[in-house]
């Protein structure tokens, strides 16, 4: 399990202010992303290594 102690968590800029389904994303963490649901912030992350981050945003980027 990975420690997440000082992970800052962001929201995509492209996230609804009304509180509908987010995700939240920290990535200042040396060799790891995290992953979590924004309504539940205390609850489980997903975690992924960099490169694997790096590819699956790239492969949601060309699907947009």
């Amino acid at each position: 399990m990975d420690d997440l102690t000082g992970a800052r968590w962001r929201t995509s800029t492209r996230s609804s202010s009304n509180g509908g389904a987010c995700v939240e994303v920290a990535d200042n963490l040396p060799g790891v992303v995290a992953v979590r649901d924004s309504k539940d912030p205390a609850g489980p992350a997903l975690t992924f290594a960099p490169v694997t981050w790096r590819a699956f945003v790239a492969r949601v980027a060309e699907r947009a």
